[in-house]
């Protein structure tokens, strides 16, 4: 093929074929990285790829593997730090492992809006869903679907399972309380947060049984939403009757606690400790930086991308993962109690 021939259109994989000596189904073994090629011919293929600047179709390769290397992500229609979080580091972990993701917004956490943006994915042949849930109701919804593809969910919950994935949220909590424990504190509150959501419901377990293993006094939580409004509205109207410490469900709503309670006129922590959860870029340039728990986010981006490759690529493999675990980080906004 002449330059100019290059230049009036992109090669193909008979140009490929044609450069590197071997029969255009060979190119097509080492493109989808398939066995019985020689170390010597893989090499030459691969050359003559790279001289040629030669890219794929991907519904070329769809055609040979029957998989589209495609992952549809399904994200809860919030911009709250975990779930975004999670969607970004995802993201670059499939980047890395050279899929594409589409994703869709579930903006109706009911039965028919979790079904309506399944298949909608279904629809543009993906080779996997992955699920982001931040309400329960929404990981059952899924596991009734039958959806003729592997899943992948991620989510806070105390029953673990190969489509399972997420952070220790129930350990994190109990470290949060623990700290708090041995700083002396006996009446430590707890502002968490929506009712229905996984991560919530993880830390209010973690909370409970923290104080229950100390036979310290346990307070019915008061839940919030997420918000640094919510958690200011909460700190301004929360009895405290006694009560030295406060475990907060997230740091934005932390941050609106500590607002609160200033307003009052309490001292952090000289009058009350506060413990966040999650560890926000902010938490540390805080007055008083935070003491707070802290999630890898982009550990947790490489393990659903560790799980969807198994489920699509050796789905009879797949075992049951360990959640990831949290570290607190300790700052200003605790001291031991007086």
């Amino acid at each position: 093929m002449s330059s100019d021939e290059k230049g009036a259109r992109a090669a193909n994989i008979f140009d490929v074929a044609r450069l590197a000596g071997v029969s255009h189904q060979t190119v097509s073994r080492v493109l989808n990285d398939l066995p019985n090629v020689r170390p010597a011919t893989r090499d030459r293929v691969q050359q003559a790829i790279a001289q040629l600047n030669y890219s794929p179709s991907p519904a070329a390769r769809a055609l040979v593997t029957r998989r589209t290397r495609t992952i549809g992500l399904v994200v809860p229609g919030t911009s709250d730090y975990g779930p975004a979080s999670i969607m970004v580091h995802f993201n670059l972990a499939a980047r890395a492992a050279r899929y594409s993701v589409e994703t869709v917004a579930l903006l109706d956490a009911d039965p028919p809006g979790v079904r309506a943006v399944v298949e909608a994915l279904l629809r543009q042949r993906v080779d996997v869903i992955v699920l982001i849930v931040d309400d329960v109701a929404v990981l059952e919804v899924v596991r009734g679907l039958e959806l003729g593809i592997p899943f992948v969910a991620v989510a806070a919950s105390a029953r673990r399972g190969p489509t399972i994935v997420s952070i220790d949220q129930y350990r994190g909590a109990r470290s949060a309380v623990r700290h708090l424990v041995e700083l002396g504190h006996t009446r430590i509150l707890h502002v968490a947060g929506p009712a229905s959501a996984t991560d919530a419901i993880e830390r209010v377990r973690g909370w409970r049984d923290e104080l229950a293993a100390h036979r310290l006094e346990i307070v019915e939580p008061v839940h919030g939403d997420w918000s640094a409004q919510g958690g200011y509205d909460i700190g301004r109207a929360l009895p405290l009757e006694g009560a030295t410490a406060i475990f907060v469900a997230n740091d934005h709503m932390a941050i609106g606690v500590l607002s609160a309670l200033r307003e009052r006129g309490l001292g952090i922590p000289d009058d009350v400790s506060v413990v966040g959860f999650d560890d926000l870029p902010e938490s540390t340039f805080l007055y008083p930086p935070l003491t707070t728990v802290r999630q890898d986010f982009a550990a947790l981006g490489g393990l659903i991308m560790q799980r969807v490759l198994l489920m699509v690529e050796e789905p009879d493999t797949a075992a049951e993962t360990t959640p990831l675990p949290t570290s607190l980080m300790v700052r200003g906004s605790t001291r031991a109690a007086r």
